[in-house]
């Protein structure tokens, strides 16, 4: 009998795990929701849309077990009653994936009004739901902060979206290092072009779908499967940042 013992790393089974996901309506949050469902995870999303909500725990039911509210994630009483509705619904935490965001033009192309929405729901939501999420994971678990390869794109129409996705770079740096010690693993995914809604109306749904035949883009089941990689991985290993980018991607 040949021995395997040595061939590969411990693999962390997701079976049971307790997984609250922001912005798990559509998306990449969605497709993670549904990935994690079908290994048998149990989920609990939300997203601001109610019909979107129906779908897409509809699917998620489909492959597993979740729920979910819609809510606002931009007014901030609204992310500690979602984190508590999760977290007495799964009946405590394993895993929070803080994806939630939406798009951003350059800082003199915005009203004041949709700038604060833009920073209140894409950082500000971020820490705060960590902030509540370390509460309920009782010193074991993980973080999955999901940022974006514009954090490393610099441009004049992204001032707002790219500052504050360099600023969750950041911020996951130094939070892995914070909540290492204290057995809560925190990592962060930088997708690339990826299609979704937030690409929406720029990018209508035909010309994504062709952009990810010529490999110009990526689906999003593609991050979906970075995140699986991430929480099967034994504890002692944290995959601190992972980008993934699409193969035809043109560095801009």
């Amino acid at each position: 009998m040949i021995d395997l013992s040595d061939a590969h790393t411990a693999v962390t089974g997701l079976a049971g795990k307790r997984v609250l996901i922001t912005g798990g309506t559509t998306g990449i949050g969605r497709a993670i929701a549904v990935l994690l469902a079908s290994e048998g995870a149990r989920i609990f999303i939300c997203g601001r849309d109610p019909r979107h909500l129906e779908d897409a725990l509809k699917r998620i039911r489909d492959v597993g077990d979740g729920d979910g509210i819609a809510t606002d994630l931009a007014d901030p009483d609204n992310v500690a009653a979602f984190v508590d509705k999760g977290a007495a619904w799964l009946g405590g935490l394993d895993v929070a994936v803080i994806n939630a965001a939406i798009s951003a033009d350059g800082l003199s192309e915005m009203a004041e009004k949709d700038l604060r929405y833009a920073i209140a729901t894409d950082f500000t939501a971020y820490l705060l739901t960590a902030h509540a999420a370390v509460e309920r994971l009782e010193g074991r678990g993980d973080i999955i902060l999901i940022g974006s390869m514009s954090a490393h794109v610099l441009g004049p129409h992204s001032t707002v979206y790219a500052g504050i996705k360099y600023g969750i770079q950041g911020f996951a740096e130094a939070f892995r290092r914070e909540m290492g010690p204290k057995g809560v693993k925190v990592s962060l995914v930088e997708p690339g072009k990826t299609g979704s809604d937030m690409q929406l109306p720029d990018v209508p749904p035909d010309k994504q779908r062709a952009m990810i035949r010529s490999e110009e883009s990526l689906r999003a089941e593609d991050i979906a499967v970075g995140v699986h990689y991430i929480l099967t991985q034994p504890s002692r290993a944290v995959v601190q940042q992972l980008t993934i980018a699409p193969r035809m991607q043109a560095k801009e």
